[in-house]
């Protein structure tokens, strides 16, 4: 799993060249981008979100499109549209923004349901109809989606369904005293995103993504997994609890960050790193919660703790592949 590690500090390396003193953050697009995922950035303005889509299409050498979500916005302006061409005398399709590979669908909580809608058969099957006709979607495709989690006047909150698509929810956060200086001094003269360069290739990009699929996960892992989905449900503080695809995607993310990591196979520590991004946005906190302040991040910490970690039968299991 070397390579998906030189792949992987590569494009880690070229995007903190940008998006300073973020290593958690920056990881873990590249853990998405490895499992063909989609991520949510909720964060306040400001901060890079939109720098680091650009940054990660920069890097990848793929097509970069924007959608500035309006509440005037329809899905014909998402997915494209199909015009009249008098001298041809037949209809063209024109291709909207989200036929491209990295999609950045900024302020997406700002669009009408509809609008959102329009997004969920992009991400979900790659793939837009339009007008009958079907359009398959680039690879690799990736939906960068940003919302701002303080203002809520104007919005139209994501429904459960569209929230389920995303693979990781992640936030920046404001950089430290040190790093705020850095990039102070970094753009002084000229922005560093002038002068990025591309740094991995397209078929290293597709061999990174069909090899991560191989990494090992044992049965105690799985069960681990699923253990922890299941505590979501059972929990009194939540209304509903992460679904089946919280596990599998779980699963996807843990052996991304393994190769990541240059492992062959998935430790339970893989897990609980990324529990939190991956199941707490799938989650509906209870009224009771939510008036005690209980967050769904605070909710999945407290079932990691409160889950048992394989031992002994995931270090036989391991020990037993390793001997093969």
């Amino acid at each position: 799993m070397t390579d998906i590690k030189a792949f992987s500090e590569r494009v880690i390396g070229n995007l903190e060249k940008v998006i300073v003193g973020k290593r958690q953050s920056v990881e873990l697009i590249v853990i998405g981008l490895l499992c063909q995922g989609h991520v949510l950035i909720e964060d306040v303005p400001g901060v890079g979100k939109t720098m680091l889509a650009r940054s990660l299409a920069r890097s990848l050498d793929c097509a970069f499109n924007r959608i500035q979500f309006t509440p005037d916005m329809l899905p014909s302006d998402v997915t494209g549209v199909s015009i009249y061409n008098q001298q041809k005398n037949k209809f063209e399709f024109r291709p909207g923004p989200v036929i491209g590979q990295i999609i950045l669908a900024d302020e997406i909580n700002r669009a009408t349901p509809k609008t959102q809608a329009a997004l969920l058969e992009a991400m979900e099957e790659r793939q837009v109809t339009v007008d009958g006709v079907t359009h398959i979607l680039p690879k690799p495709f990736m939906v960068m989606a940003t919302q701002n989690p303080i203002e809520y006047e104007g919005t139209f909150p994501l429904p459960e369904a569209q929230l389920d698509r995303f693979l990781l929810r992640l936030r920046l956060g404001y950089p430290s005293l040190a790093d705020e200086i850095r990039v102070m001094d970094d753009q002084q003269l000229q922005h560093p995103f002038e002068t990025l360069k591309p740094v991995v290739k397209l078929k290293e990009i597709q061999k990174a993504i069909t090899e991560v699929k191989s990494i090992y996960i044992s049965m105690a892992i799985k069960k681990y997994i699923v253990e922890l989905t299941t505590r979501t449900r059972q929990s009194a503080d939540v209304y509903l609890g992460a679904s089946p695809r919280g596990s599998l995607f779980l699963a996807r993310a843990g052996q991304a960050r393994a190769a990541l990591m240059g492992r062959d196979h998935v430790l339970p520590d893989d897990i609980k790193a990324l529990a939190v991004s991956v199941l707490a946005h799938r989650m509906i906190v209870s009224p009771a919660a939510r008036m005690r302040d209980l967050s769904s991040d605070r909710i999945v910490h407290e079932v990691i703790l409160a889950t048992p970690v394989p031992g002994g039968a995931f270090s036989f299991d391991i020990a037993r592949k390793i001997s093969k």
